[in-house]
């Protein structure tokens, strides 16, 4: 065989040939980042599509399932948000008060190039509103309140700087409106919009609630101001009603209220509960509509509590609570009650008929020896006369 009359010195130089020669390196494979990456504003108040072309010379991964890896973010935020698809386009919402920067690069996975996958260099771009107006024009203490999941209100203030003539409109948009739209109903003061109540608002839970505040006025522009929220998360339940507090033993008492009426579910409710024993107070919540309650003193002469009411975490992030309800409360033993408002009373009412009965017999006993002695003068008259 030839090959075993190679020599040592050309077998090690037969080995490396091959081995550079035949497997392509990957740091030779290179891929073009996207093309033409963007941020539009379709006009949604901070809904913004991030869209791109494919990049140029693909012909040498025509068969491979190109991806694109997006990093996104508010200008000024700590963190960016990835997202790795294989669409040309992505929409995600932004706080428009400020700037939008993201970058994008081209991914060809490992099965096409040799075990090791592949990515361009980035593509980046950047999106801000068009400024106007000084910041002290925007409206101030911004306040949305979602009142028990039905009625959504919003109340501001002016700007520090606006002037008296400055009057502000609100745009909202959420997914499935087709473009913003502006308030039907504004809250006025002074003959200026301070607020809005807002429409039925159908399909609007778990979505993104985009609203802008911008201005008018005739001597200086006036800085729009962007909100992001989700109705859920700002909701504000009626207090319960129907209080009602049981002494149930010498030391346990029950604590027992009705839920909030309106449309939002009892699974979807968490309590706080104000409890007070004498002039001791303490506050405990719970998710059921009923408490048992523990008496520090079984000498208590006084017992009250009121409750409240908010969104839990299994239906919303956050929320508001509700008003106090009123106050329940029980005072001392219900025996002693009855003696009080029962007892007392009868006992008063029986003694006044007692005396009115002794008294109707005494005058008629009265009248009965007046009656007795006239007929006696009768008949010793009429024995003399005979």
């Amino acid at each position: 065989m030839a090959f075993a009359h190679l020599d040592g010195r050309h077998f090690c130089t037969l080995l490396i040939c091959t081995t550079f020669v035949s497997v392509p390196s990957n740091a030779e494979i290179k891929v073009n980042p996207p093309e033409d990456f963007e941020i539009v504003d379709p006009g949604y108040l901070g809904y913004l599509s991030l869209q791109w072309q494919p990049p140029l010379f693909l012909d040498n991964f025509k068969d491979c399932p190109i991806e694109y890896e997006l990093k996104y973010r508010n200008i000024g935020s700590k963190y960016w948000k990835t997202v790795i698809t294989k669409n040309l386009h992505y929409k995600d919402g932004f706080d428009l008060n400020k700037g939008v920067e993201a970058k994008i690069h081209t991914l060809v996975p490992a099965q096409c190039t040799n075990g090791l996958e592949v990515r361009s260099s980035w593509s980046e771009a950047t999106y801000w509103t068009s400024p106007r107006g000084n910041e002290d024009t925007k409206v101030r203490e911004m306040d949305c309140v979602y009142y028990n999941w039905q009625h959504l209100l919003c109340s501001w203030k002016p700007g520090v700087s606006a002037h008296l003539v400055t009057n502000y409109q609100l745009f909202y948009w959420f997914e499935g409106l087709k473009h913003a739209i502006q308030c039907p109903d504004y809250i006025k003061a002074n003959g200026k919009n301070t607020g809005c109540r807002f429409p039925h608002l159908e399909s609007s839970d778990y979505k993104d609630f985009y609203i802008c505040v911008n201005g008018s006025s005739e001597s200086h522009p006036i800085q729009p101001s962007y909100f992001i929220f989700q109705l859920q998360n700002i909701v504000k339940p009626l207090p319960p009603e129907y209080l009602s507090l049981t002494v149930e033993n010498s030391e346990e008492v029950n604590l027992r209220w009705s839920m909030p009426k309106g449309p939002i579910p009892a699974k979807c409710f968490i309590y706080e509960i104000e409890f007070t024993e004498d002039d001791t107070t303490w506050v405990t919540t719970t998710v059921e509509n009923e408490i048992q309650i523990t008496r520090t003193s079984n000498e208590s002469k006084k017992l009250c509590f009121l409750v409240r009411s908010k969104i839990n975490m299994y239906c919303s992030d956050d929320g508001l609570w509700s008003e106090w309800s009123d106050e329940q409360c029980w005072k001392g033993d219900k025996w002693k009650e009855t003696v009080v408002f029962f007892l007392i009373p009868f006992a008063f009412i029986s003694l006044f008929i007692l005396v009115i009965t002794c008294l109707l017999l005494y005058n008629q006993r009265a009248l009965l020896k007046t009656i007795f002695q006239a007929k006696k003068e009768v008949f010793s008259h009429q024995e003399t006369f005979f």
